[in-house]
């Protein structure tokens, strides 16, 4: 009997121990490298201590005017340590066909951005991009399950200490009143 308590003691103290070593393991969103949308080498640990809202986008999307309130709210909250990083992306009915350089004369044409945007990548199913991995994985839903990103235009919000601190469905616009209260939210924290 002492040894059965014994190894259930034993199984218990190892289940902690690995508990704790996967959440040690676990990948925060701003150490992954990507490629800039003009091609340069793009590491988003220079983003750490900001809050970063990192939206898949597209031209050719229902959504796609949600581009003007993106940089709205990247005018308004940059120099209190907010970034936008629009990540393009073609899983969604093909809507966004173009070229890394037909995206950002697009995106500085049409919409005047500024914030920054990674180069085209994938962001649902097998070959989807790490960062993608990362968020999805730290956003699943009320009953545990990890969900892929549903359409273009979907957020992440990234708080100040690295981790996941919302998501957002595509039809959440930009000035919508639950993310404007959750990046002011993220951007008090110090």
């Amino acid at each position: 009997m002492k040894a059965l308590k014994g190894f259930a003691a034993a199984a218990v103290l190892a289940a902690f121990a690995l508990a704790g070593h996967a959440e040690e393991k676990q990948v925060a969103p701003l150490s992954v490298k990507m490629k800039s949308i003009d091609g340069k080498d793009l590491d988003l640990s220079k983003y750490k201590g900001k809050v970063v809202l990192v939206v898949n986008v597209a031209s050719k999307c229902g959504y796609t005017p949600q581009y003007k309130g993106l940089q709205a709210l990247y005018t308004k909250y940059e120099s209190d340590g907010l970034v936008v990083l629009g990540v393009p992306a073609n899983e969604f009915r093909m809507q966004e066909p173009g070229t890394n350089e037909e995206i950002q004369k697009f995106c500085t044409t049409e919409y005047k951005v500024t914030f920054p945007m990674t180069e085209k990548v994938v962001v649902k199913g097998s070959d989807k991009t790490e960062l993608y991995k990362i968020l999805t994985e730290a956003t699943p839903n009320k009953d545990g399950k990890v969900e892929e990103v549903g359409w273009n235009f979907e957020k992440f919000l990234i708080g100040r200490d690295g981790k996941v601190a919302g998501r957002f469905k595509s039809a959440i616009a930009p000035d919508s009143e639950a993310l404007v209260k959750a990046i002011k939210t993220e951007l008090e924290k110090k």
